[in-house]
């Protein structure tokens, strides 16, 4: 294995975990919401009221296992 391999194995790598983190922490479904805003057209509401909504949404769902 050659040094451009290592590199591009540890950059996809990386790219993963930093692909799951950002799944994991609700990062990624703050950016689809902005490019939904923006492809139709309309004003997005602030980080923390996105947040707000989201944890209602959480805690009106169906049972949890804790």
């Amino acid at each position: 294995m050659n040094a451009a391999s290592l590199i591009d194995h540890g950059s996809r790598a990386w790219r993963g975990v930093v692909w799951y983190l950002r799944e994991w922490s609700g990062e990624a479904r703050w950016d689809r919401y902005l490019e939904d805003c923006r492809r139709h057209g309309h004003a997005p509401v602030a980080r923390r009221e996105f947040e707000r909504g989201r944890a209602a949404a959480a805690e009106r769902g169906g049972p949890r296992c804790c």
